[in-house]
């Protein structure tokens, strides 16, 4: 499975096979499953990478969409590509957001972003907060830490370094994601196991993989889900 470096070197985003953009098509589907779709409602979606969700959920749902990531590459090649009157790029860092972020979202997205900030998930969530709105809500796909490929790759040295994984990138469990959200004091928190195609899966194995996991996610097996689908809301 190939992945596509950002400009310091790190592995972020999966090259765009037909799996793969099955995958994000998906996600991007749920995450709007989620929301309230209305013209006027703001999301930003955070680390977009090179712009698929982003593109996916502005065209589907014709809302408001920001595309953000710290690499400009990335965020040259999503202007590029996908241009269309409700959909912008910027480059963000998320970390400086509460400072630089003047505009207030409905909704904050992600695709596998979460896990990058593993260890300043308090801060971070404090930062949603500020620029959320009343009522505002948090949606993102997560690695699961229970299923036995993403323990290898987060757990094991030296799959971490073949995967050029950055230092602080760490995949969490059901549990640990929905304590810290409880310790931020959000609402409504639902986190469900998701999702069983895998990135960069062969052609002829994206039907057969959705229809197994679709049936593998209605059974105890869920719990080795390849992901974690999170959602919760900022107290009106």
């Amino acid at each position: 499975m190939s992945a596509i470096k950002d400009d310091r070197g790190f592995n972020q985003i999966f090259e765009q096979s037909e799996g793969n953009l099955v995958r994000l098509k998906r996600r991007a589907e749920w995450m709007i499953a989620e929301m309230e779709v209305q013209p006027e409602k703001k999301i930003m979606e955070i680390g977009c990478g090179t712009g698929y969700v982003a593109y996916n959920i502005a065209l589907q749902s014709g809302m408001q969409v920001l595309g953000s990531d710290l690499c400009l590459p990335f965020i040259e090649e999503a202007r590029s590509k996908y241009p269309l009157p409700n959909l912008r790029f910027e480059v963000l860092d998320f970390n400086k957001a509460a400072e630089s972020v003047h505009n207030k979202f409905d909704y904050l997205i992600g695709n596998g972003i979460l896990h990058h900030l593993y260890y300043n998930l308090d801060d971070v969530f404090r930062t949603f907060r500020e620029i959320l709105q009343p009522g505002g809500k948090i949606i993102f796909m997560e690695p699961n830490l229970y299923n036995p490929y993403v323990a290898a790759i987060f757990k094991n040295k030296f799959l971490r370094k073949k995967a050029s994984l950055e230092p602080d990138e760490m995949a969490f469990s059901k549990q640990f994601i929905r304590q810290k959200l409880i310790k931020a004091q959000f609402d409504d928190i639902k986190v469900s196991y998701k999702d069983f195609l895998l990135p960069g899966v062969p052609d002829w194995l994206i039907k057969p993989s959705i229809s197994i996991g679709n049936v593998l996610e209605k059974t105890p097996l869920r719990i080795i889900s390849q992901s974690i689908l999170i959602s919760a809301v900022k107290k009106k």
